[in-house]
């Protein structure tokens, strides 16, 4: 372990300090909404895995939980984009050109979760439906809205290019890591977490539960990073090297 060099002090001057700081505690109710999202999987009942017809009388007699689940899953997307922008700031005297595009391909990736119609466990769209669904007085309006969500069913069943978009970046920001200022063992664990997050939502549909590893070691790597923007944000010493 050693002292930080002058150039990364000179690099991460003290007017950043707060946004590490938000950074660390956004990197920290990130990992508390993911937690309560599996304990929420865990704990209510499952939505059926086909039939657009099932899943809108799902949605609809479980509305509150199925609501509470979508919004676990989608607000992390909003702390991470603080987290992402604090990381791109933070490593920027190792390169302005590199940390830009990877603090733009980040930041935008999870910025695009709030466009994005699924969540991969479900749509906020398909409350909606299921609404308009139990209104609905003839088959062929009925038909309408369970295409409808057999069309978002789908889409949280194929590869998202958002998802590989978002491990991307995670991969770019963690190489530029690589070169100082956070300790190089968090750095290799963002490369890891990164690669392995590419190939995981590049072939989630086949993966099954091997899937869970790129999940497990996200929330690894976004505990650890939280803890280091946190020190970075509230230490005159900036944070070690290893």
């Amino acid at each position: 372990m050693g002292a930080t060099p002058k150039s990364d002090q000179a690099g991460l001057d003290a007017s950043w300090r707060p946004l590490y700081r938000a950074a660390g505690v956004a990197a920290g109710c990130a990992v508390a909404l993911y937690t309560a999202a599996l304990i929420m999987v865990a704990v209510t009942a499952a939505p059926p895995t086909s039939g657009g017809a099932a899943m809108l009388e799902y949605v609809d007699t479980h509305r509150g939980s199925y609501i509470v689940r979508q919004l676990l899953w989608l607000l992390p997307s909003l702390f991470l984009m603080v987290v992402f922008l604090a990381l791109a700031v933070a490593i920027r005297q190792y390169g302005r050109s590199y940390a830009v595009v990877a603090g733009l391909v980040a930041v935008s990736s999870w910025a695009v979760s709030f466009a994005w119609p699924t969540t991969g466990d479900g749509s906020l769209a398909m409350i909606v439906l299921s609404g308009r669904y139990a209104e609905a007085t003839t088959a062929a309006d009925r038909a309408s809205y369970v295409a409808g969500a057999e069309v978002l069913s789908a889409l949280n069943d194929v590869p998202a290019v958002i998802g590989v978009l978002q491990t991307l970046g995670l991969l770019l920001v963690s190489l530029l890591m690589l070169q100082g200022v956070f300790p190089k063992p968090l750095a290799l664990l963002g490369v890891a977490t990164g690669a392995i997050g590419i190939v995981s939502e590049a072939l989630r549909p086949v993966l099954g539960g091997a899937y869970a590893l790129y999940g497990v070691l996200l929330f690894v790597w976004l505990t650890w990073v939280g803890v280091e923007l946190w020190r970075l944000g509230v230490n005159r010493a900036e944070p070690r090297e290893l």
